[in-house]
Order: structure tokens, then sequence, then C-alpha cells
């Protein structure tokens, strides 16, 4: 049996990591989710979730992961032999791969626009012109397949090389370049002509949307961005030694995403009021916003591309934390096998994610519950999914691990530990039940 692979370093975790969570998540996700749900109010929403309930359940993932030493099936299977906890794991499995089916979409929205912005066919005076384009594009069945598959090639190559040289050495050289980059798009977009107005919708909150639908859309939104209640962040914690915190590493990533997508949000919402955009512009707000954004910047056809490239990057370090799960699930102890059980597993995905390519064109008549394909898979792993397997974990970590084998896990101050408890024994549970329950009823 071949060795298992480990981080090298913790400053390589933690941006792996981070990776796994910011990606799509704070820069794709959170700026149209914010749009779409009253702004200042899902902001504030998502900062309390993410802190309140996706921390201690990131640090209960964490937990969970470094004690198995394993992936997240044969992980529960270790901790809490004789039970059917496993099924966490694979529900895990279940759901890491249909987020990935429609994520791989996306991914091959931006290999299309890298492409456009090479051959400088993203430049218009008209910031019209780019809705129109994004929407031929995704409408275009043949184009949409084929980039999403380049992407899914993109990241299956990557696992194939491995936890420390694949994961670990992406993630360490793209997540700073992208948050270089992103600190300046932000002040030029702050500095735009109306930009105040996107600023307080950013900041100024309106009460009345606040709602339950808002809470559950928010408390998805955190799950999502921290990538918990679907086993990766527990996957990538099984390759940590005893040395490194687990509590700090997991409040770094934390904040970490907090800041990337107000930064996103920045970029975003200024330059929406500027240029006369509807922040409600849904999944393709970023693809229409900021193509319009790098007109009013000198050069902005280079930076566009050079953004572009790092979105790529982002969205990578997202997808491999997602592909790694269903992998090392597949794989168990056959480290030896990991190429083959990475293309197996990535071109499964693949298959899956093909409707949700088409559901902007060929399939676009087909919805469930209302919702385009793509949307509805969206929607039911962020806010069905994710909080089931989240409640799933914090119950696990809060009651079926004892008080000793916390304590020895996580190795911190015992009012931090106390505190670490209450929320996921108590808050968490119960806060994810009523914000589920207050949702489903609209």
């Amino acid at each position: 049996m071949a060795n298992r692979d480990q981080f090298a370093s913790k400053i390589g975790f933690i941006l792996a990591a981070a990776g796994s969570a910011i990606g799509l998540g704070a820069i794709w996700k959170f700026p149209y989710m914010a749009g779409t749900n009253g702004g200042s109010v899902f902001i504030f929403l998502f900062i309390l979730c993410t802190l309140l309930i996706g921390l201690p359940i990131l640090i209960a993932e964490f937990m969970i992961g470094r004690r198995g030493q394993a992936d997240a099936v044969t992980s529960f299977k270790k901790q809490a032999p004789g039970t059917p906890w496993f099924l966490t794991g694979w529900l895990g499995f279940i759901f890491s791969s249909i987020i990935l089916s429609f994520y791989s979409v996306v991914g091959g929205w931006i290999l299309i626009y890298i492409w456009k912005s090479i051959t400088f066919d993203l430049t218009s005076d008209n910031p019209e012109t780019y809705g129109q384009l994004f929407g031929d594009m995704t409408a275009n069945p043949w184009q949409a397949v084929i980039a999403q598959g380049l992407f899914m090639i993109l990241v299956i190559a990557i696992i194939s090389f491995g936890v420390k040289k694949g994961i670990e050495r992406a993630s360490k050289w793209m997540m700073p370049l992208l948050f270089i980059f992103f600190v300046v798009l932000a002040i030029r977009s702050v500095t735009l002509d109306g930009a105040i107005d996107g600023l307080k919708f950013m900041f100024v909150p309106d009460w009345s949307l606040l709602t339950g639908k808002t809470f559950l859309m928010a408390l998805g939104m955190a799950f999502f961005s921290l990538s918990v209640g679907v086993a990766s962040m527990m996957t990538y914690a099984s390759y940590l030694d005893k040395k490194v915190n687990l509590v700090s590493s997991a409040m770094n990533v934390a904040w970490l995403n907090i800041g990337i997508s107000i930064l996103a949000g920045l970029v975003i919402f200024p330059a929406v009021f500027s240029l006369g955009f509807e922040p409600s512009s849904g999944p393709g707000l970023i693809f229409i916003i900021l193509p319009a954004v790098f007109q009013q910047i000198p050069l902005g056809s280079f930076w566009m591309i050079i953004f572009f490239i790092l979105l790529l990057f982002a969205t990578v370090t997202s997808a491999i934390a997602m592909l790694e799960i269903v992998v090392a699930t597949a794989m168990g102890p056959k480290h030896n096998k990991r190429t083959k059980f990475a293309w197996l597993c990535g071109l499964g995905i693949f298959i899956v994610g093909i409707p949700s390519a088409l559901s902007f064109g060929l399939l676009s008549d087909i919805t469930i519950m209302g919702k385009s394909i793509f949307d509805f898979a969206d929607y039911f792993t962020s806010n069905v999914g994710m909080p089931l397997g989240a409640l799933l974990v914090s119950i696990f970590a809060g009651y079926k691990l004892s008080r000793e084998q916390q304590q020895l896990e996580l190795n911190v101050t015992p009012w931090l530990f106390t505190l670490w408890r209450v929320l996921v024994r108590y808050v968490a549970p119960i806060a994810i039940i009523i914000v589920f329950i207050q949702g489903v009823r609209g």
C-alpha cells in the first residue's frame, strides 16, 4: 500500500483550504447572491452565519478529518465503528459531485472569457453589449460543453499530482496573486462616478428585507463559501500532522473568506450602480460587469486577461477541493491508483454536469421547482445538501466525540474550547434547523 500524502506546511494547508473556500464562492457567487437578496442585510447575515455557525463547523470538520487520517467515509467508520455515521461521508461524496458538476460549467465560462479577452472580443463602449455576449455564450451548447470539459481536464490533471505537488503547490502562488489584483480592481471600482450608491447598497441595511428566506440564503452562502457540509475540508484536514493548530487555521480561513467576499463586493457593486446595471442580474453578474469596468481602466484589455486568468486560478482551487473528496473516497487506501480514480471520477462528474451546461440554451425549457437545471443544482446543494451535512458534522463532533477527544485535538484555552463546544453543540444545530424550516416556508 502506498504512503498517504500530506501537506508540507501549515501555510500550504491554509492557502489550500482558503482557496477552496474563496474560489467562486466569494468572487462569483457572493456578489450575485447579495445582489438578489437585499445587499447589506444579506452581507450582515452572511458574516454572522460564517462566524457563529460556519466557523465552529469548519473546526469540527478539521478535527474529524485529522483524527481519521483517511477519506471521509473511512474516517467516520474508524471513529464510530458499527454505526451509520459513515453515511455522512457518502453524503459529502454525492453533494461534492453535484456541486462540481455545475461549478465546472462556470469554470468553462471563465476559459471562454480568457480566450475572448486574448482575442479582444471583450471590448465595447456599450456596457449592454456584455450582457448580450454572456447570453449568447451560455446558450451555445457546443461551446458550453467543450469549455466545461476543458476545465475538468485541468482540475483532474492537478489532482493527479497529489496533495503536496498538486493541490498545495497550485494554491501557494494562485491565491496571493488573486488577492493583490482584486485590491487594485476594488480601488478603481470605488472611484468610479456614482460608486457611492453601490457602497450604500453594501453597507446601509434595509431591515425590511430581513426574512427567513434571506437568512437561509445567507446560511447556505456561508456553508458554500467555507466548503463545509460536503466533507472537502474534512478530507484536506486528513492530510495534516498533529503540529498544526486547527482552531487558528480555521479562523484564518474564515476571515480570509469574509475579506475576499467583501472585496469582491467592492469590485462589483460600485461598478454596478455606476454603469447602470441591476445588482440582481444573477449568476452572470461578474461576467457582465467586470468587462465593462475594465474599459474604464488604462490598458484595460491587458488587465482583463490577467484578471480572468487569476479568476480561473481561484476557480480551480475550489474545484480541486470538491474533486479531492470524491477521488479520496473512491480510491480509499489505494493511494497508488490516484491518477486512475481522478480521471474516472472527473469524467463521471463532467457527464453529470452536461445538463447544467445546456440549461441556458438547449435545455432552457426544462425546469425543476421553477428553476433551471443549473439553478436547481446550485439551490439544492447550497440550501439543502450543505446545511444537512453541516448539521450531521456538528452533531457528530459535539456529541459523538468525548470532551477529552475534543480537547486533545483542538488544544486551545479553556474559554475558547467552551465557546466552540457551545456553538457546535447548541447554536449551530438549532440555527440550521430553524433557519431551514423558516426558509422552506418562505
